[in-house]
């Protein structure tokens, strides 16, 4: 059994919460029976004890499959990281994602995404990287019960993402104690009309226009300050032709958008500019999850 799911960016500036796209940085796992629990784990993490164990994953997965299955079994696990870990990249929504779609797989039972989404948010209560890991695309999504409804938009081929992937992690968690606890309406208002109207931008491929879009003043300007150089990141992006520059996730890691014809110039300046950090050129992935026995 083969498994494969993408990185993943959320929030896209003024999308707190719910708004969300798939890059084409994928996470794969072989699973394979076995008369007792393996696991080998390469690329990403795999000299940190923690993620090694894939705690996460074993979890999520064992639970469903006995689940689906109605027994337990042993199976032999093989991961190949390539979504950086804590990163704003959306690794542990992957992470979920995966080991449901590898439960059913392995317990050889149907499934449409639409299940795997709403079983994710057992596992993963914000739907902005857990809609566009199993879709694919570009989602806009919210919760209603304890089920997911999104909209995805496929995204065409001649744009690119370029990441900037800092040497330092900043976690969700504590990236949420630096938000206040109530905000001014200018600045809800502010944001919520950016984010509607960048929907409309990306449903409609009206990219020229998401500068406009994705400012935000509910979440990015204040996380941005735990890595201040962050901010010259998005300078550098912005002036070597970046349509959209935002903090993916909680960060640490900056998405920026761009036409294909840019992509390569933005992402030399950048490395330049910021030796220190990974710089990658992705296309965009419209698949999402992908299983295959």
């Amino acid at each position: 059994m083969f498994i494969s799911v993408p990185a993943t960016s959320a929030n896209l500036g003024p999308g707190f919460d719910t708004l969300g796209l798939a890059v084409d940085l994928r996470n794969e796992i072989i699973i394979k029976p076995s008369k007792f629990l393996s696991i080998s784990t390469h690329g990403e993490g795999a000299d940190n004890p923690k993620i090694k164990k894939n705690s996460l994953f074993l979890s999520v997965f064992n639970e469903n499959f006995k689940r689906l299955a109605g027994r337990e079994e042993s199976f032999r696990f093989e991961f190949h990281n390539r979504i950086p870990i804590s990163r704003g990249l959306g690794s542990s929504s992957a992470v979920i994602v995966a080991a449901l779609a590898g439960a059913y797989t392995a317990a050889n039972v149907k499934y449409n995404k639409r299940e795997i989404l709403n079983q994710a948010l057992r596992y993963e209560h914000h739907p902005d990287n857990i809609t566009p890991a199993v879709m694919g695309g570009f989602n806009v999504a919210c919760i209603e019960g304890d089920r997911v409804y999104s909209k995805k938009r496929r995204m065409p081929d001649y744009l690119r993402a370029v990441v900037v992937v800092p040497n330092r992690t900043i976690s969700t968690a504590k990236s949420r104690t630096v938000l206040p606890k109530m905000y001014r309406k200018e600045e809800t208002v502010y944001s919520l009309s950016r984010s509607s109207y960048m929907t409309a931008l990306f449903m409609t491929e009206s990219w020229d226009l998401l500068r406009i879009a994705s400012k935000d003043k509910l979440h990015q300007a204040r996380r941005m300050k735990m890595i201040p150089e962050l901010f010259e990141v998005q300078k550098v992006a912005l002036k070597n032709g970046a349509l959209m520059s935002t903090l993916s996730g909680s960060g640490s890691t900056f998405f920026n958008l761009a036409y294909d014809k840019d992509a390569d110039k933005m992402a030399q300046a950048l490395q330049s500019r910021f030796p220190q950090f990974r710089v990658f050129t992705l296309t965009l992935d419209n698949l999402g999850v992908t299983t295959r026995s």
